[in-house]
């Protein structure tokens, strides 16, 4: 505190500023993914979509106030919101709501300089990963036919940082595939 306030009674709030925000949480119950789709249950369906997605809306509302010079908000979210993926089940739709809610709070946001993506990566081996029935099985197959002819590994999502970067400030809407092109070719 400077000299010339010392002893005063002056209360000096700093209110912080938040430049970027990463969203990477998704859970259903295994019961729901487990099971045919048809059979996912109510409360298992409700889950996913308030853990997957909702939780999404909560955080950049929160976030928002902080967001005062503008900034990112980016999730994580995979081919599933856009595609059936064998045993990804009541995911894919919880999925395809965060997708949607990445673009709806584009519009909301973006007049505050907010700007709100989504990384699409292939499938990586990841604890949450492991919870979803035969997944490396699902890991063969991409090696044969992405444009790449591989997978890819959790480092390489790190297109995340771009799109927290001053290098993507006209991007926003947007679902950012890093899956060694499976999009493009399924």
């Amino acid at each position: 505190m400077p000299a010339l306030l010392a002893g005063k009674n002056i209360f000096v709030a700093r209110i912080p500023v938040l430049h970027g925000v990463v969203h990477s949480i998704a859970w259903a119950p295994a019961e729901d993914l487990h099971v045919r789709f048809v059979e996912t249950s109510r409360d298992g369906f409700a889950a996913a979509h308030d853990i997957s997605s909702y939780s999404l809306i909560a955080l950049a509302r929160e976030t928002q106030r902080l967001m005062t010079a503008g900034g990112a908000i980016v999730t994580m979210t995979y081919a599933g919101a856009r595609r059936v993926v064998p045993n990804y089940n009541v995911m894919g739709p919880a999925k395809a709501s965060l997708e949607s809610s990445v673009r709806h709070l584009t519009a909301d946001l973006g007049p505050a300089g907010i700007r709100v993506n989504a990384v699409s990566a292939g499938p990586v081996a990841t604890v949450a990963a492991r919870t979803i029935k035969d997944f490396s099985s699902m890991l063969e197959p991409l090696e044969s036919y992405t444009p790449l002819r591989r997978n890819v590994s959790a480092a390489e999502a790190a297109a995340v940082v771009f799109l927290l970067s001053d290098l993507a400030r006209p991007v926003t809407g947007e679902v950012f595939h890093v899956d060694a092109g499976a999009h493009a070719v399924t």
